[in-house]
């Protein structure tokens, strides 16, 4: 476990890097992330949750969310600020992740 956390980020840093070199050339498709799992797997649980992290506005503690955003999902924010909405936008996700980089803020 201590591995894992001690390399993911690096390993989230590569994959993006990769992500981002390979969206500069012409695509008719969007990327597609896949993670390979099962039933129970606390390392791939751990792994969803550090990549993406979802907020289902129809609950009732999120109602915020859903009064905000119910008739513009999907929404992403990326380090809890608002991104895009609607469709993803991948010029402004790379641009944001070039900067986060530059920053050095890591992911």
């Amino acid at each position: 476990m201590l591995w894992f956390q001690g390399h993911r980020i690096q390993f989230v840093k590569f994959s993006f890097g990769l992500l981002l070199r390979n969206l500069s050339a012409p695509q008719t498709t969007l990327p597609v992330l896949t993670i390979f799992t099962k039933d129970p797997c606390p390392l791939c649980d751990e792994a969803k949750e550090f990549i993406l992290q979802e907020v289902d506005i129809t609950l009732p503690e999120n109602s915020a969310w859903y009064e905000r955003y119910k008739f513009d999902i999907p929404v992403f924010h990326l380090n809890g600020q608002f991104l895009m909405m609607h469709r993803v936008n991948i010029s402004k996700l790379e641009k944001q992740l070039l900067k986060l980089e530059q920053q050095g803020a890591g992911y």
